[in-house]
């Protein structure tokens, strides 16, 4: 089990994080060492450290950093999986703070428990005004509460996307009946960011394969696409269902991942500034950076080098602009970039692996032959997901040698893609359709 607090406070130890937790709030010279304590522990799956973070629900004190380190001691304790803290959990299910209800409800979801009088509770959460309600009906769903399937049927039809998109998937699998699964895939593209992201979980949980190409599609951070298709793709594969050619397809296209072959979720009204799509191309929604991306390709083709400047002010800490800027040079044949690209593809590290997937299809997209040994080097990865870019990139230079590297290969679907052919008459994808 990993935490960002690892990477952030290499020296906490279990000990110094169980004595911050025991000190009280107003003791403690940074009172927010006590939340950290409580996420920190979560690294530390022993005795002392659960007996700690449970002592840190029984503490009364109602004050804001008490308070906040509860919250984070209950997810602690359910990732943890710490089945008798289920009972010292049970009580928050009725706060006032509707984020200590959220943790906990998640929580015991986490932990899992068959206790009915505990999943009624968390059932008529239901009925309580201003809940976090998907992630109530996500847990009741998870935990098999079917007395609860006409309560979540009612929010089938939330004006809220996210929660209606949680609901109808409770409903398929409550009910054993998956007609509705065309309106959590129309979800995909929904104008709300928390639905689309949402689709793609809500599918997952239902192990919903056929959704795959769907997934691949849409508007959201590569990664949270590939980790659902991963994820719906080896239960495929664990079931003997898959189909190889849509697979390939569907696998490619979300790899690849140009804007033009996805379904956007947005629109700009007009013909936007080269300022404003360079700008977008920092937002957290990634519907608009692929939007932006799109638009720099249709109206700015040419604007490699103020690209550049962007990418060398404000790009080098935003991972998600990296690789978008990234995978637009290529698109762009901005032929600058070629060592950016090695080097990104080589030498970043676990943070940026999004632009080092991105500097391989970019140094396929460039179409210089030199990158072949950098690609077949990136073939070594254990990376599934960059192996799969170098060997689309090295199919678009016209070098099979890579598939016979991978035909072989211990994951079942770099071994799919090794032993597969490209098209007749091409490598890879075809130059002149706005590639």
């Amino acid at each position: 089990m990993t935490s960002p607090f690892l990477n952030l406070f290499p020296g906490l130890s279990e000990e110094k994080a169980i004595e911050l937790l025991e000190t009280p709030v107003e003791k403690l010279k940074e009172k927010y060492h006590r939340y950290l304590a409580a996420a920190h522990l979560v690294n530390f799956p022993t005795e002392r450290s659960i007996k700690a973070l449970i002592k840190v629900l029984q503490d009364p004190n109602p004050a804001r950093e008490n308070r906040q380190a509860q919250r984070k001691a209950i997810e602690s304790l359910g990732r943890l999986k710490v089945n008798h803290a289920i009972e010292v959990m049970e009580p928050f299910l009725a706060d006032n703070d509707r984020y200590m209800v959220e943790n906990t409800v998640w929580a015991i979801g986490e932990i899992g428990t068959s206790n009915q009088d505990i999943l009624e509770k968390i059932a008529q959460l239901l009925e309580k005004e201003g809940q976090i309600y998907r992630v109530i009906i996500q847990t009741l769903t998870k935990l098999n509460y079917k007395p609860a399937l006409a309560r979540i049927a009612r929010f089938t039809e939330s004006e809220d996307s996210a929660i209606a998109c949680a609901a109808i998937a409770a409903t398929c699998k409550l009910s054993g009946d998956d007609n509705q699964v065309h309106r959590i895939i129309k979800f995909l593209n929904d104008k709300n960011i928390h639905a689309r992201r949402g689709a793609i979980q809500d599918l997952m949980d239902l192990e919903y394969d056929g959704a795959i190409p769907d997934i691949a599609a849409a508007p959201v951070s590569q990664s949270l696409r590939l980790r659902g298709m991963r994820f719906l793709a080896d239960q495929a594969q664990e079931k003997g269902t898959v189909d190889d050619s849509v697979m390939e397809s569907s696998f490619d296209l979300a790899i690849w991942d140009h804007p033009q072959d996805l379904k956007m979720a947005y629109e700009y009204p007009q013909k936007p500034s080269l300022e404003r799509v360079i700008q977008d191309l920092y937002n957290t929604d990634f519907a608009y950076c692929y939007l932006a991306s799109k638009a720099m390709l249709d109206f700015y083709p040419n604007a490699g080098e103020i690209l550049k400047k962007s990418f060398d002010e404000n790009a080098q800490e935003d991972y998600g602009a990296h690789y978008h800027i990234i995978k637009l040079f290529g698109w762009l044949k901005y032929e600058p970039a070629y060592d950016l690209f090695v080097d990104t593809l080589l030498n970043l590290g676990d943070k940026f692996v999004k632009s080092r997937i991105a500097a391989a299809i970019s140094l396929g997209n460039l179409g210089n032959k030199q990158a072949i040994p950098h690609l077949k080097a990136g073939l070594e990865s254990k990376v599934w997901k960059l192996k799969y870019a170098c060997l689309l990139a090295l199919d678009y230079l016209g070098d099979s040698s890579g598939r016979a590297l991978c035909a072989n290969d211990s994951d079942w679907l770099i071994q799919l893609k090794g032993k597969s052919y490209p098209p007749q008459g091409k490598q890879g994808r075809e130059v002149d359709q706005g590639d």
